[in-house]
């Protein structure tokens, strides 16, 4: 049984620390997944890094399905997953952690464009509707805002497909209905949900997206932050480890079988 699951993103390959490390490959109904898994602070962990090592792996081409069915395979009692993100309103800092409550991800799908959901079988046992107040569990995310400083801890993360970035126009939409954005993480709740697993978002803005503010973020700053997220990320689950309790799921699948 695995204590807690972290997938990370961008810039985010390898889990400092992480003792008794060893890497599996776990065989899915959907394909196989990459895990790494170790101990910290007596606390059984499993890591997954979405991209691949050196990021082979872009956004449409993540098998997120796989990776969230190994967590199940492996008992995973909750999942934390970490995004680089870029920030849609202007009057939000950079290079601060959000600790996100909400999510954006209307049209439900996947990155090749199969809906997202873990139910691909006609009359398949267990089959149902994820039904909930938030997505995110409110139990794991205090145990994040406690776990940092002067966390952002009211933020919509809106979920987009990728590789391509947005256009103007579509980036001015959605800030009507977000304060962040990325090209990962809104599958991976979602079918936590379905899955039963706790999950919670954390997210770091590294730039801010196209037409947000009056002038592009530099490169140099948007690789600055990008490096500073891995440090902000590794240091704040740390610290919920060394106190973590493994919360309860908080939503309900209402199943037919």
């Amino acid at each position: 049984m695995i204590d807690l699951a972290v997938i990370s993103g961008t810039g985010f390959y390898d889990f400092p620390g992480l003792e008794e490390g060893r890497d599996e490959i776990v065989d899915t109904k959907f394909g196989d997944a990459s895990v790494r898994r170790g101990i910290i602070d007596g606390k059984k962990i499993v890591f997954i890094a979405r991209h691949g090592k050196n990021h082979s792996f872009l956004p449409n081409m993540i098998n997120h399905r796989a990776n969230l069915l190994a967590l199940i395979m492996l008992e995973t009692k909750a999942l934390i997953s970490t995004t680089v993100c870029g920030v849609l309103d202007p009057s939000v800092p950079l290079a601060r952690l959000a600790v996100f409550d909400d999510l954006y991800f209307p049209d439900n799908r996947l990155p090749k464009g199969e809906a997202c959901t873990v139910y691909d079988e006609i009359a398949e046992r267990g089959r149902g509707h994820y039904i909930f107040d938030k997505p995110f569990s409110e139990e794991l995310r205090q145990q994040l805002i406690e776990a940092t400083p002067d966390p952002i801890t009211r933020a919509v993360y809106a979920h987009v497909n990728g590789p391509r970035f947005n256009s103007k126009s579509e980036i001015s939409m959605l800030k009507n209905y977000a304060s962040f954005i990325s090209q990962t993480a809104g599958p991976e709740a979602v079918l936590a949900g379905e899955l039963e697993i706790p999950c919670a978002l954390i997210g770091f803005g590294v730039d801010y997206a196209n037409g947000v503010a009056e002038e592009p973020t530099p490169v140099e700053v948007l690789n600055g932050n990008l490096k500073k997220s891995k440090e902000v990320f590794v240091k704040t689950i740390r610290k919920l480890i060394e106190n973590y309790r493994a919360p309860s799921f908080s939503g309900f699948i209402y199943r037919f079988e």
